[in-house]
């Protein structure tokens, strides 16, 4: 911490100026007798070099002081004056204001979720959880791209996503989930170590470029592990084989409000009359136009198509399906 605060000239002339007011106030008080406000007094229209009158006519002794007295601070707030320009014309002033007003915005989320990494697979998961309205704080230490976030308006951490100072700056404490697009396996691993470590609640989701790396990051608390390229291959040699399911599956969205065709319906969030009854008496099909096409139990367990005998209970969700006027009118009821 010393050695930090050592290496900026801005925090080295602010305890050099604070010296050279603490050396004149005590040897005045000290060397000469004087009050303390007399010599705080004394002190500061010395080094200012306003030159009002001395509190009492100077000896031998008091002269040479004050002389050295003069002579340091001149050099010394010299120096002041030319690190806190500096500071200001390398923009290093701004940008620690721009700091702090992001950390302070960053410190008020709630269930938010952070992205580790701005690369290819970042900016699209970015993309996409905004287009869903959801609070994303983005953790990258290139500079370039945190310019290109700052432009986008997104909220961001400028460090090393795998230490815990980063991920606590960005809010891992209160953040419903964390989402790990880094291009090194390593790297994500440590990402996912140190969160689950610093949230045990925390929806994690990771990127693996490796097969071996898989087992490694869910043994370290990831609760999802994306392979793109092997999702990548496996897209396109269904295309082959199944061409119309897979492009009729492509055309679904599950994002917009004129767009939806998917749409979750968590059971804690109907009226509470349905708590405890059947899919049935749900009437979905009837009520929106709606089809239940999924099921997730508390233990997420999923059942596609589900029996309408299935009941409706706590923690479970159900996944819908619609056109988008029909998945608006789900909002709406629901």
């Amino acid at each position: 911490m010393i050695n930090t605060i050592f290496k900026s000239r801005l925090y080295k002339a602010i305890i050099f100026s604070t010296l050279i007011l603490s050396v004149g106030i005590g040897g005045y008080a000290i060397l000469f007798g004087y009050s303390f406000i007399d010599a705080l007094y004394m002190t500061v229209i010395t080094i200012t070099t306003i030159g009002f009158g001395e509190v009492h006519p100077f000896g031998p002794e008091e002269k040479i002081f004050t002389i050295g007295l003069i002579l340091s601070s001149l050099f010394i707030f010299g120096y002041a004056v030319s690190s806190f320009s500096e500071y200001l014309i390398s923009g290093q002033f701004f940008h620690q204001l721009k700091v702090k007003k992001v950390q302070k915005k960053i410190e008020e989320l709630q269930g938010h979720t952070i992205v580790c990494g701005f690369g290819r697979n970042g900016k699209q998961a970015v993309s996409k959880l905004r287009s869903y309205k959801q609070k994303v704080v983005m953790i990258e230490k290139n500079k370039e791209l945190i310019q290109e976030l700052d432009v986008e308006g997104i909220l961001n951490v400028e460090g090393n996503a795998t230490t815990d100072e980063t991920l606590i700056k960005a809010g891992i404490m209160k953040a419903s989930s964390l989402v790990t697009v880094l291009p090194s396996d390593a790297d994500n691993l440590f990402v996912v170590l140190s969160a689950r470590q610093l949230n045990k609640k925390c929806k994690i989701i990771s990127r693996a470029s490796k097969e071996s790396s898989y087992s490694k990051l869910k043994i370290a608390g990831a609760d999802n592990v994306i392979m793109p390229d092997k999702l990548g291959g496996a897209h396109m040699a269904l295309l082959v084989v199944t061409p119309d399911v897979i492009e009729f599956v492509d055309r679904l969205t599950i994002e917009g409000d004129t767009t939806a065709n998917l749409e979750e319906v968590s059971v804690n969030e109907l009226p509470s009359e349905y708590l405890g009854k059947t899919i049935l008496d749900l009437d979905l099909r009837k009520k929106t136009g709606c089809t239940v096409i999924g099921y997730r139990s508390p233990e997420k367990e999923y059942t596609i198509n589900p029996d309408v005998s299935v009941k409706l209970i706590t923690d479970s969700n159900l996944i819908v399906l619609g056109r988008p006027e029909q998945i608006s009118k789900l909002r709406e009821l629901f």
